[in-house]
């Protein structure tokens, strides 16, 4: 195996672990959690064997695959010094599968797009007003829809306008409550979330965009409403607001819609037209005000 091999799938096991479990590098995965990661391979290649229709699908994944084939004769024999000319090269075609799994076209469609763990401590989100609503932030953690406007491919055709439907993850690590977006083409946004009494706010950036989106959004009488037992968040209406590359500022409404069923959650990116059935009726009527989603003075 090579050095350059090596670092690849060096790569390829910290965003596992990062997908998955959220942990940065795949020395902090143990081997109950790989074989738990294993299931949750098998079951997408098994989703897209079905949705593909393949003649001849790949294998599934044998429980100890990622522990014993790769941490344990990869990754770890070289951590301990053995020699790379010692250590045979990973099977290219499962490593492949992975890539495919995890949404890339192939593992070297995965070495040339896909970004390191993202670096939330560059983003910065602290408004000292009052003490951070944790109660509030607790009550966000979990899977979301992204719903926001997205332009015509062509100007007047009211035909090919479509809206945009993403997925977004909020979750909670150490003290702090992060947040996960995808986009088109495997790329992914990432950020911070707190909240100051009703009010919420998030920071998100990417690692290819040279801009940052602000959120900001407020639950009225959130308060009184969180004390009712079963009380549950399933929707967040924010304006969200970007610089553009010829600096104006932009804004945009944006709806986060709570996923029911955590299973139906797909972390992807998806068009629908206006007239989609996929498309909640009290989101379109947000989305066509054109009013609400633009600053015309600042």
């Amino acid at each position: 195996m090579s050095k350059e091999e090596l670092l690849n799938l060096e790569r390829l096991m910290n965003y596992i672990a990062h997908q998955y479990l959220k942990k940065i590098s795949w020395e902090d995965v143990s081997k109950t959690e790989w074989s738990f990661i294993v299931t949750e391979f098998n079951t997408v290649i098994t989703k897209q064997q079905r949705h593909k229709k393949l003649s001849t699908p790949p294998p599934l994944f044998g429980d100890n695959y990622f522990y014993e084939h790769l941490v344990i004769r990869k990754l770890k024999a070289a951590k301990n010094s053995a020699a790379l000319s010692s250590l045979s090269s990973p099977n290219f075609s499962k490593l492949n599968v992975i890539a495919v799994a995890l949404g890339f076209s192939s593992y070297i469609d995965f070495i040339n797009n896909a970004t390191e763990i993202f670096p939330f401590h560059e983003l910065k989100i602290n408004i000292p007003l009052a003490a951070t609503n944790h109660r509030l932030l607790d009550h966000l953690v979990g899977y979301w829809y992204c719903y926001n406007r997205n332009l015509p491919y062509k100007s007047g055709k009211k035909s090919t306008e479509r809206i945009w439907r993403s997925a977004l993850e909020i979750y909670k690590s150490g003290d702090e409550y992060l947040v996960e977006r995808t986009g088109k083409d495997n790329h992914m946004y990432y950020g911070k979330i707190t909240s100051y009494a009703s009010y919420i706010f998030i920071i998100m950036n990417s690692t290819t965009f040279i801009r940052q989106r602000h959120f900001i959004g407020r639950l009225k009488d959130v308060e009184d409403k969180m004390k009712r037992p079963g009380y549950v968040i399933n929707e967040l209406n924010f304006v969200s607001t970007c610089v553009s590359f010829n600096e104006e500022p932009i804004a945009l409404y944006e709806i986060f819609h709570r996923v029911a069923k955590v299973k139906d959650f797909q972390k992807t990116s998806v068009d629908l037209a206006f007239d989609s059935p996929l498309l909640p009726k009290h989101i379109l009527l947000h989305l066509k005000d054109s009013e609400l989603n633009r600053i015309t003075e600042h």
